[in-house]
């Protein structure tokens, strides 16, 4: 039998988030590979490393620092995950979407959800941005998959899972701050390996615009929350095949691209934030 995670209740960790921050904002921000920058954009009003929080898993990855912000940026109320904990580590799913659910605690009615992803669509260059239309999920796994969560449906409609209306606001905000976003439908798969070129022409087939290992799962558990959901990918690498003869793809070069384009990030979601509806 599979173990299962045995998590306290989300709303027991939201309380002592609240007994030690007086902030109460509604937009929540989950930071992957490549966007861990823009929290030297904020004011932290208050700041809570992962392993301090019940339920919190703490991941190994580089770049995902493990701490929870509770803070402004330009004056906009913010919850923000500096960092996520992945399936691929070895975390069970309520594992890995347990920080979703206690942004929902929080009163959390916005999240915008940021991830380092592999080109497949050749009219994106590496560095460019992609904004979320639609999901494949091929992880193989559900974080809904199991007892009902204190009630909530489980048999979540996901027709419309990245709100139209917010993905309208990225790519607004992508004009005004001179960064190329294109809207595409994101992958994702379990990893850690990387994909080989069969399964990269597979997904093309499929339609889809780019390859990950994160984000679906959480899309899935704030829809069942009746969050509103905005997905941001930054292209750090052509999928494999697609990078040209000798090409190999390694996350150090994900990470360098990532670095690199932090910039890039703050300029967007500078103009992005404060056209969130709070």
């Amino acid at each position: 039998m599979p173990r299962r995670a045995r998590l306290p209740n989300p709303s027991a960790t939201a309380a002592i988030i609240q007994k030690r921050s007086e902030l109460r904002p509604t937009i929540g921000l989950v930071l992957g590979s490549g966007f861990g920058g823009v929290t030297a954009a904020m004011t932290i009003e208050r700041e809570f490393a992962y392993r301090d929080l019940p339920g919190f898993p703490t991941g190994t990855v580089p770049g995902h620092a493990g701490r929870l912000l509770i803070g402004a940026w330009q004056g906009v109320p913010l919850a923000v995950l500096s960092g996520r904990a992945h399936y691929y580590e070895g975390f069970e799913m309520a594992e890995s979407t347990y920080s979703i659910r206690v942004l929902a605690e929080l009163g959390i009615q916005t999240v915008l959800l940021t991830n380092a992803a592999g080109g497949i669509n050749p009219k994106f260059k590496i560095g460019d941005y992609m904004v979320l239309s639609d999901h494949i999920n091929l992880m193989g796994f559900n974080p809904l998959r199991g007892p009902e969560t204190n009630g909530l449906n489980r048999f979540v409609d996901l027709s419309a899972a990245y709100d139209p209306e917010l993905r309208g606001r990225a790519l607004a905000a992508g004009k005004q701050a001179k960064v190329k976003v294109h809207t595409g439908v994101y992958l994702a798969v379990c990893g850690p390996s990387f994909e080989t070129p069969a399964e990269i022409r597979a997904f093309n087939s499929l339609g889809a615009d780019a390859v990950g290992m994160s984000t679906v799962p959480e899309t899935i558990v704030a829809r069942q929350h009746g969050l509103r959901v905005l997905g941001i990918s930054c292209i750090t690498n052509a999928a494999a095949g697609l990078g040209g003869e000798g090409h190999v793809v390694s996350h150090l070069d994900v990470m360098e691209l990532a670095e690199q384009r932090q910039g890039h990030a703050v300029r967007l979601l500078s103009h992005l934030i404060p056209e969130l509806p709070t």
